[in-house]
């Protein structure tokens, strides 16, 4: 286990080397900076001419739109972060250095697994937890359900962490990041369709968003928090786009994304440990 915590180590050193986390930050905080002045000008707007009913739904909607950026924002960092930590190392031969040292392979893999988790762990507390924040200090808004809606979005990130670092153990670089942006746009497509199929109840429609859910279980885990967040959005047709959650998903689909993410994580480890280097 120590040998896993020294790549784990290496793994966040190599992150702040290479200033992903400076810029990470940086750009983070013109994120919220800017979210911050525009909500302010919103909720003054309200204060004038809005009701208090009005007001709450429309601070609901606006908190949720900052985090759904904040999901993908993440998630495109989870891809980008990692999306060579494998493949560029064997493109390089970085890696045949590591393997003929007395370690197990797997280490390796599951040492960078654990330094990019943390990371992407923190990039949500960071943003998300500065979006609940702000709203919170400027219109006394909270949100339901924080602590799990945050965890699955945390799962998410992880689940695109995990298959991206197995597809770098056995694609190359660009082919990974394409295999898993494509995944992710897949999972989107599909939960918009089964939303829509669940409006107008189109059993076939339904269906079709199930399927790519079990293929790419992403969309699911967003449509989840959303509800735990704000709980009067679930079967609130009006509310359009990524919002509007007509279709929830069950608790046996969030056992399936747990599991989902575990097995590319062990896959992983096992695709590294038995490929020729």
């Amino acid at each position: 286990m120590t040998t896993t915590l020294i790549f784990t180590q290496l793994t966040i050193r190599e992150a702040q080397r290479r200033k992903i986390l400076w810029v990470g930050l940086l750009m983070g905080l013109v994120f919220l900076a800017l979210f911050a002045v525009g909500f302010h000008y919103i909720v003054a707007e309200m204060e004038k001419h809005a009701s208090l009913e009005e007001a709450l739904t429309i601070t609901g909607v606006l908190l949720t739109a900052g985090l759904y950026a904040v999901d993908l924002l993440v998630i495109l960092m989870a891809v980008l972060i990692s999306v060579a930590a494998v493949s560029g190392e064997i493109e390089s031969h970085t890696v045949d250095v590591l393997v003929t040292k007395p370690i197990h392979r797997w280490q390796i893999i599951l040492g960078k697994w654990l330094g990019f988790a943390i990371l992407l762990t923190l990039y949500i507390l960071y943003l998300a937890g500065g979006l609940m924040l702000i709203v919170y200090l400027r219109a006394g808004f909270l949100m339901n359900n924080i602590a799990a809606g945050l965890g699955l979005m945390m799962l998410q990130a992880l689940l695109i962490l995990s298959l991206t670092i197995l597809g770098g153990t056995r694609l190359s670089t660009l082919a990974n990041g394409v295999l898993a942006f494509m995944l992710f746009g897949l999972a989107f497509l599909g939960g918009w369709i089964e939303q829509i199929g669940a409006l107008f109840q189109n059993e076939t429609a339904v269906n079709i968003g199930i399927i790519t859910s079990l293929i790419m279980p992403t969309e699911i885990l967003w449509k989840r928090a959303i509800t735990l967040f704000q709980p009067q959005f679930a079967t609130s047709a009006y509310l359009a786009g990524p919002f509007a959650i007509t279709s929830q998903p069950s608790e046996v689909m969030m056992w399936y994304a747990v599991g989902y993410t575990a097995v590319l994580l062990l896959l992983a480890l096992y695709s590294f440990s038995h490929r020729d280097l």
